[in-house]
């Protein structure tokens, strides 16, 4: 387990098959911090200024996808990547924990 502070992080990135990524940092990660065929989870995500947009920002996560996507094996986009999984999961804890209220 690193942080956005750990001495010499893309030597430890390099190392791991799965990455997982939950810094707050946009686009921290980039393709020389990442091992080639690895698979890459994209917790992060943050709001950086787009003024293409009508919003002023768009969604990224602490992956820089365009460039990790060529070197890893899979890889989460953000929007649409992990968060669906959350709240599939949220919802269903939600109802077990209902039912276990209703018995």
């Amino acid at each position: 387990m690193c942080h956005t502070h750990t001495k010499n992080l893309s030597s430890i990135t390099k190392q791991a098959d799965i990455l997982v990524a939950a810094m707050g940092q946009p686009k921290m990660i980039s393709a020389d911090m990442v091992k080639k065929g690895s698979v890459v989870i994209d917790v992060g995500t943050n709001r950086i200024q787009a003024t293409d947009r009508r919003s002023g920002y768009r969604l990224v996560g602490d992956v820089d996808f365009d460039s990790v996507c060529q070197k890893a094996s899979a890889i989460t986009p953000v929007p649409g990547g992990v968060g669906p999984m959350t709240i599939a999961m949220l919802l269903h804890n939600t109802l077990k924990a209902a039912q276990h209220l209703a018995q």
